[in-house]
């Protein structure tokens, strides 16, 4: 998204997590309040894209079914109502980190959840929203499921 008429751009990360859903209406309401257009960006990354290992293929993946599956998350998550700030959505083939970092660039705010789907349990933060709030160009807000506010 490249709002050039001076609305505030808010960018969120949504994989599929409780935390990124929480996430997400968390960047609803704040767009809401502040008349940002919002930008939710669903990134995946293909098996073996980086290290010694076999080529980046993943025969299994499909890009649209992505698009698809990340536009039935946005309707079962968010409720679309008046209020509902303008909003693009978009699937990244890419790192999630450094293709949010990358994103943050021109945003008012980046917007995360505090645990995504992969990594330790034992964790207080991923390494994906970790990255975010040390690299990223704008604000970051580290959103963490069940939150007050952040439900449905």
């Amino acid at each position: 998204m490249n709002v050039s008429d001076g609305t505030p751009r808010v960018v969120v990360g949504v994989d599929g997590s409780a935390s990124s859903y929480a996430a997400l209406r968390w960047a609803v309401r704040h767009a809401e309040r502040t008349g940002a257009a919002l930008e939710v960006l669903g990134v995946y990354d293909v098996p073996g894209a980086t290290g010694w290992s076999a080529p980046p293929v993943d025969a299994a993946f499909d890009e649209e079914q992505a698009r698809e599956a990340l536009a039935e998350e946005l309707r079962a998550v968010l409720t679309t109502g008046e209020g509902m700030p303008p909003l693009e959505q978009h699937v990244v083939r890419g790192n999630p980190a450094k293709v949010l970092i990358e994103a943050s660039a021109g945003a008012d705010l980046l917007v995360v959840g505090s645990r995504g789907r992969g990594g330790f349990a034992s964790l207080l933060l991923g390494s994906v929203s970790q990255q975010c709030a040390v690299h990223a160009s704008c604000p970051v807000v580290i959103v963490r499921e069940g939150a007050p506010g952040t439900t449905a």
